[in-house]
Protein backbone atom coordinates (compact mmCIF):
# COMPACT_ATOMS: atom_id res chain seq x y z
CA UNK A 1 0.00 0.00 0.00
CA UNK A 2 2.84 2.89 0.64
CA UNK A 3 3.88 2.00 -2.99
CA UNK A 4 0.45 3.49 -3.68
CA UNK A 5 -0.38 0.54 -5.99
CA UNK A 6 -3.94 -0.28 -7.09
CA UNK A 7 -4.03 -3.57 -8.25
CA UNK A 8 -2.48 -6.61 -7.59
CA UNK A 9 -1.72 -9.95 -8.05
CA UNK A 10 0.05 -12.05 -5.46
CA UNK A 11 1.96 -15.47 -7.43
CA UNK A 12 4.41 -17.78 -5.47
CA UNK A 13 8.36 -16.85 -6.23
CA UNK A 14 10.88 -19.52 -6.68
CA UNK A 15 12.84 -17.80 -3.54
CA UNK A 16 12.66 -18.45 -0.45
CA UNK A 17 10.73 -16.10 1.61
CA UNK A 18 9.61 -13.76 -1.29
CA UNK A 19 6.24 -13.24 -3.29
CA UNK A 20 5.90 -12.40 -7.05
CA UNK A 21 3.21 -9.29 -7.03
CA UNK A 22 1.89 -8.56 -10.71
CA UNK A 23 1.02 -4.35 -10.32
CA UNK A 24 0.21 -1.83 -12.66
CA UNK A 25 3.38 -0.42 -12.91
CA UNK A 26 5.06 -3.76 -13.41
CA UNK A 27 6.33 -7.02 -11.52
CA UNK A 28 7.60 -6.97 -8.20
CA UNK A 29 9.77 -9.38 -6.06
CA UNK A 30 8.35 -8.29 -2.19
CA UNK A 31 9.78 -9.88 0.71
CA UNK A 32 6.81 -12.07 3.05
CA UNK A 33 7.29 -8.98 5.35
CA UNK A 34 6.36 -6.61 2.78
CA UNK A 35 9.23 -4.26 4.04
CA UNK A 36 11.66 -4.63 0.68
CA UNK A 37 11.01 -5.81 -3.03
CA UNK A 38 13.58 -6.10 -5.92
CA UNK A 39 11.91 -4.66 -9.10
CA UNK A 40 13.21 -6.16 -12.48
CA UNK A 41 13.53 -9.67 -14.17
CA UNK A 42 14.23 -12.79 -12.15
CA UNK A 43 16.78 -15.29 -13.68
CA UNK A 44 17.25 -18.90 -13.36
CA UNK A 45 20.60 -19.78 -13.79
CA UNK A 46 20.67 -23.80 -13.14
CA UNK A 47 20.47 -24.50 -16.76
CA UNK A 48 22.55 -24.70 -19.60
CA UNK A 49 20.96 -21.40 -20.41
CA UNK A 50 19.63 -18.65 -18.41
CA UNK A 51 15.65 -18.57 -17.71
CA UNK A 52 13.75 -15.15 -16.75
CA UNK A 53 11.81 -16.73 -14.68
CA UNK A 54 9.80 -13.49 -14.11
CA UNK A 55 8.88 -13.55 -18.05
CA UNK A 56 7.75 -17.18 -17.53
CA UNK A 57 5.33 -16.20 -14.86
CA UNK A 58 3.24 -14.36 -17.30
CA UNK A 59 2.63 -16.89 -19.99
CA UNK A 60 -0.32 -17.93 -19.05
CA UNK A 61 -1.69 -14.43 -19.53
CA UNK A 62 -0.50 -14.62 -22.63
CA UNK A 63 -2.31 -17.75 -23.20
CA UNK A 64 -5.53 -16.54 -22.33
CA UNK A 65 -5.13 -13.27 -24.47
CA UNK A 66 -4.42 -15.81 -27.41
CA UNK A 67 -7.77 -15.42 -29.15
CA UNK A 68 -7.78 -11.92 -29.27
CA UNK A 69 -4.84 -11.89 -30.76
CA UNK A 70 -4.57 -10.59 -34.78
CA UNK A 71 -2.37 -13.63 -35.83
CA UNK A 72 -0.67 -13.92 -39.51
CA UNK A 73 0.20 -18.09 -39.25
CA UNK A 74 2.67 -19.09 -41.82
CA UNK A 75 1.81 -21.82 -43.66
CA UNK A 76 4.82 -24.30 -42.50
CA UNK A 77 4.79 -23.02 -39.21
CA UNK A 78 8.54 -23.23 -37.04
CA UNK A 79 7.98 -20.79 -34.44
CA UNK A 80 5.51 -18.43 -32.79
CA UNK A 81 6.58 -14.46 -31.65
CA UNK A 82 3.93 -12.50 -29.95
CA UNK A 83 4.61 -8.60 -31.04
CA UNK A 84 3.20 -5.88 -29.02
CA UNK A 85 2.51 -3.21 -31.63
CA UNK A 86 1.88 0.55 -32.28
CA UNK A 87 -0.42 1.58 -35.13
CA UNK A 88 1.91 4.34 -35.31
CA UNK A 89 5.37 3.21 -34.65
CA UNK A 90 7.43 3.02 -37.79
CA UNK A 91 9.35 0.03 -37.25
CA UNK A 92 5.58 -2.15 -36.38
CA UNK A 93 4.75 -0.66 -39.84
CA UNK A 94 8.41 -1.84 -41.10
CA UNK A 95 7.85 -5.06 -39.40
CA UNK A 96 4.32 -5.46 -40.80
CA UNK A 97 5.18 -4.74 -44.24
CA UNK A 98 7.16 -7.94 -44.39
CA UNK A 99 4.86 -10.13 -42.98
CA UNK A 100 4.89 -12.34 -45.52
CA UNK A 101 9.28 -13.05 -45.21
CA UNK A 102 8.20 -13.78 -41.86
CA UNK A 103 5.98 -16.03 -42.36
CA UNK A 104 7.76 -17.72 -45.88
CA UNK A 105 10.42 -18.29 -42.91
CA UNK A 106 7.76 -20.52 -40.97
CA UNK A 107 7.81 -17.61 -38.35
CA UNK A 108 3.84 -16.90 -37.20
CA UNK A 109 3.13 -13.36 -35.93
CA UNK A 110 0.93 -12.85 -33.43
CA UNK A 111 -0.30 -9.02 -32.47
CA UNK A 112 -1.03 -7.57 -29.25
CA UNK A 113 -2.12 -3.80 -28.54
CA UNK A 114 0.16 -1.45 -27.49
CA UNK A 115 -0.74 1.34 -27.93
CA UNK A 116 2.33 3.53 -26.38
CA UNK A 117 0.56 7.37 -25.09
CA UNK A 118 -1.83 4.51 -22.51
CA UNK A 119 -5.21 4.09 -23.09
CA UNK A 120 -6.41 6.99 -23.12
CA UNK A 121 -5.64 8.33 -26.26
CA UNK A 122 -6.98 8.21 -29.46
CA UNK A 123 -4.43 5.74 -30.39
CA UNK A 124 -6.06 3.21 -28.09
CA UNK A 125 -9.19 4.03 -29.26
CA UNK A 126 -8.28 3.31 -32.95
CA UNK A 127 -6.93 0.07 -32.05
CA UNK A 128 -9.82 -1.01 -30.25
CA UNK A 129 -11.49 -0.39 -33.36
CA UNK A 130 -9.52 -2.32 -35.24
CA UNK A 131 -9.52 -5.33 -32.69
CA UNK A 132 -13.56 -4.88 -32.92
CA UNK A 133 -13.73 -4.70 -36.78
CA UNK A 134 -15.59 -7.44 -38.82
CA UNK A 135 -12.75 -8.35 -40.63
CA UNK A 136 -9.62 -7.46 -37.75
CA UNK A 137 -6.86 -8.44 -40.24
CA UNK A 138 -8.08 -6.32 -42.90
CA UNK A 139 -8.48 -3.12 -40.60
CA UNK A 140 -4.83 -3.55 -39.29
CA UNK A 141 -3.22 -4.34 -42.60
CA UNK A 142 -5.31 -0.75 -43.71
CA UNK A 143 -3.89 0.84 -40.84
CA UNK A 144 -0.65 -0.36 -40.84
CA UNK A 145 -0.82 1.55 -44.82
CA UNK A 146 -1.49 4.90 -42.74
CA UNK A 147 -5.51 4.25 -42.90
CA UNK A 148 -7.77 5.75 -39.86
CA UNK A 149 -9.87 2.73 -38.91
CA UNK A 150 -13.23 2.96 -39.42
CA UNK A 151 -15.04 3.18 -35.52
CA UNK A 152 -16.20 -0.15 -34.16
CA UNK A 153 -16.70 -1.38 -30.60
CA UNK A 154 -16.94 -4.37 -28.72
CA UNK A 155 -16.18 -6.47 -25.49
CA UNK A 156 -12.36 -6.55 -25.97
CA UNK A 157 -10.57 -4.76 -23.56
CA UNK A 158 -7.25 -3.89 -25.12
CA UNK A 159 -6.34 -2.42 -21.46
CA UNK A 160 -5.52 -6.33 -21.36
CA UNK A 161 -3.07 -6.39 -23.88
CA UNK A 162 -1.21 -3.44 -22.80
CA UNK A 163 -1.30 -4.10 -18.83
CA UNK A 164 0.73 -7.60 -20.44
CA UNK A 165 3.15 -5.40 -21.98
CA UNK A 166 3.46 -3.11 -18.84
CA UNK A 167 4.13 -6.42 -16.66
CA UNK A 168 7.06 -6.90 -19.30
CA UNK A 169 8.53 -3.80 -18.89
CA UNK A 170 7.84 -2.74 -22.52
CA UNK A 171 8.96 0.72 -23.04
CA UNK A 172 8.57 1.08 -26.72
CA UNK A 173 7.33 -1.04 -29.71
CA UNK A 174 7.40 -3.46 -31.44
CA UNK A 175 8.10 -5.42 -28.58
CA UNK A 176 8.31 -9.34 -29.65
CA UNK A 177 8.15 -11.79 -27.11
CA UNK A 178 9.34 -15.93 -28.05
CA UNK A 179 7.88 -18.63 -27.14
CA UNK A 180 10.70 -19.21 -24.31
CA UNK A 181 9.52 -16.30 -22.59
CA UNK A 182 12.20 -13.88 -24.13
CA UNK A 183 11.56 -10.65 -24.85
CA UNK A 184 13.12 -8.71 -27.73
CA UNK A 185 12.67 -5.43 -27.57
CA UNK A 186 12.78 -3.71 -30.90
CA UNK A 187 12.37 -4.32 -34.37
CA UNK A 188 14.61 -7.93 -35.90
CA UNK A 189 14.34 -8.53 -39.89
CA UNK A 190 13.00 -11.40 -41.16
CA UNK A 191 16.52 -12.95 -41.34
CA UNK A 192 17.96 -12.33 -38.14
CA UNK A 193 14.42 -13.41 -36.66
CA UNK A 194 14.88 -16.43 -37.78
CA UNK A 195 18.41 -16.82 -36.58
CA UNK A 196 17.74 -16.11 -33.37
CA UNK A 197 14.98 -18.31 -33.09
CA UNK A 198 16.67 -21.32 -34.63
CA UNK A 199 19.51 -20.59 -32.03
CA UNK A 200 16.68 -20.29 -29.20
CA UNK A 201 15.99 -23.70 -30.26
CA UNK A 202 18.79 -25.79 -30.37
CA UNK A 203 19.42 -24.06 -27.39
CA UNK A 204 22.71 -22.32 -28.81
Amino acid sequence: AKLGLQQMEIQPSPLPGIKTVLTESGVLDVTEDGKQFIQGPLYDISGAQPVNVTNKLLEKKVDALSSEMIVYKAPKEQHVITVFTDITCGYCHKLHSQMADYNALGITVRYLAFPREGMNGQIAKEMKSIWCATDPKKAFDAAMKGETPAAADCKIDLAKHYQLGILYGIQGTPAILLQNGMMIPGYQGPQEMKKLLDSQKTGG
